[in-house]
């Protein structure tokens, strides 16, 4: 059986309305992260100018991501405050999208930001999806400014700011009641705001004001996410510190500390999020995380 064939077995309840976007809807999804900054924690800017980060979405798309998802700003936990100029940001980001429709029209562009204008200006070059980190908390524009196109959102759970959220990890109830309770919270904003219910998808927010223990307890509660929020998953633990805990048993700090390192872990979590039901996996490797899904497929079939 063909690895296409077998990823739709992995199964996946709720979907976006993407209107215009040719997607399956019978499979969890594999998001391309492509980082045009200069100072990426994954990849130290080795896609920030407008020609690599092409070739880079290209190779990306040829592997088999469903959707290239690109942003102009870091956002990592600990990352430096930088007062980014949005017109900096979206001057990053919107050649980038415009070069890659124009090469693969029938692309399906994500724009990783927390800025309503940068939103905007990419959704009006072309992206289809806006992926905000803060989940509006950052901008409160944003779900005004998204609910006025026709982009899907992403509303990822957030709290503080990056030099402040790895000291916010206290959940009374537990992270997952909590991470549930306050998505719910940026949900009904949201749609207050006018963005329909049926256009947004929900990030737990691994790694962001999380420990690593709680990020692998919201990891493994993928399909408990998706029941109690009635929206589709995305999963973002590609490369991110909480999977230091399995790289060589947590026994090999060195080999732990260097990000690309963590790219076979990261792939585990693709399967066990597919087998949550996640509706897309963001990931820097696509195939690793394709083959981790149909092998997690194929797992489910011979059960």
């Amino acid at each position: 059986m063909h690895i296409a064939d077998t990823l739709k077995h992995v199964s996946a309840r709720h979907y976006p309305q993407l209107p215009g976007c040719s997607l399956p809807s019978d499979r969890t999804l594999v998001m391309g992260v492509l980082n045009v900054t200069p100072d990426s924690f994954s990849d130290g800017g080795r896609w920030y100018q407008r020609d690599a980060a092409l070739k880079h979405a290209l190779v990306l798309l040829d592997q088999g991501a469903d959707i290239i998802d690109i942003g102009g700003e870091s956002t990592r936990p600990g990352a430096a405050k930088v007062d980014i100029d949005i017109e900096e940001e979206t001057a990053r980001v919107v050649p980038v999208i415009e070069a890659i429709l124009q090469a693969r029209p029938q692309a399906v562009i994500s724009v990783d930001t927390i800025h309503a204008a940068t939103a905007l200006a990419a959704v009006t070059a072309g992206a289809a999806i806006v992926n905000d980190v803060s989940g509006g908390l950052g901008d409160q524009a944003m779900h005004r400014t998204v609910a006025s196109t026709q982009a899907a959102y992403i509303c990822q759970h957030w709290r503080g700011n990056p030099q402040t959220m790895d000291r916010l990890t206290d959940y009374p109830d537990g992270v997952v009641a909590g991470v549930i309770s306050e998505l719910n919270q940026r949900l009904e904003q949201a749609q207050a705001a006018g963005l329909a219910k049926e256009r947004i998808i929900v990030d737990p927010g691994l790694g962001f004001a999380k420990t690593h223990e709680q990020s692998w307890q919201l990891l493994a509660a993928t399909q408990r996410l998706q029941e109690e929020l009635a929206a589709p998953v995305l999963i973002g633990a590609s490369r991110k510190r909480f999977l230091t805990l399995a790289v060589a048993g947590g026994t090999d700090t060195a080999r732990a500390a260097d990000p690309a390192q963590r790219d076979n872990i990261t792939a585990t979590t693709s399967a066990l999020a597919a087998l949550g039901g996640a509706w897309a996996v963001r990931v820097h490797q696509v195939i690793p995380s394709r083959e981790a899904i149909a092998a997690a497929s194929l797992w489910k079939e011979s059960r």
